[in-house]
């Protein structure tokens, strides 16, 4: 194998214009080519930077269109009402205001764990099949579901 590479390397062949100039056109391909990839790659990064950045840019605007909403609700006449309801304990000409202690509220909170299913959760509870059933059987006897 050793041999033949030396001997491809000594023959007059390899040394002619017509592969010289092939071997050449070959490596400028090759350099070409690895450039080309490169600049693909990094127009690829800067385009994904560039879309991280855009999409940055509008949750910004957006958090601040929120933030200049709330500063405009906070002028309103409704906000100044329910705040003074809230923290002076004012009300309006002809209210009147009842403060209940925070233990008795609490003690007349229901639970959503207490209360009872209604229909419409006890339908839910059945098995596909058997509402599919029970759908044909309304579609063929004519039976709203109402």
């Amino acid at each position: 194998m050793v041999e033949r590479i030396k001997q491809l390397l000594k023959s007059p062949e390899l040394y002619d214009s017509r592969v010289l100039g092939l071997i050449a056109f070959g490596i400028v391909a090759l350099l070409v080519s690895w450039s080309s990839i490169k600049s693909i790659q990094t127009n690829y990064e800067l385009q994904k930077q560039i879309s991280v950045q855009k999409q940055q840019n509008e949750v910004q605007q957006l958090e601040n269109d929120n933030i200049r909403l709330r500063n405009e609700y906070y002028e309103t006449d409704q906000f100044l009402e329910l705040s003074a309801r809230r923290q002076f304990g004012l009300a309006a000409p002809g209210e009147t205001v009842y403060i209940v202690p925070k233990d008795v509220a609490l003690a007349n909170i229901v639970d959503s764990d207490q209360e009872q299913p209604s229909k419409q959760d006890k339908e839910l509870d059945k098995p596909f099949y058997q509402e599919n059933l029970e759908a044909w059987f309304n579609f063929f006897l004519r039976k709203s579901d109402s």
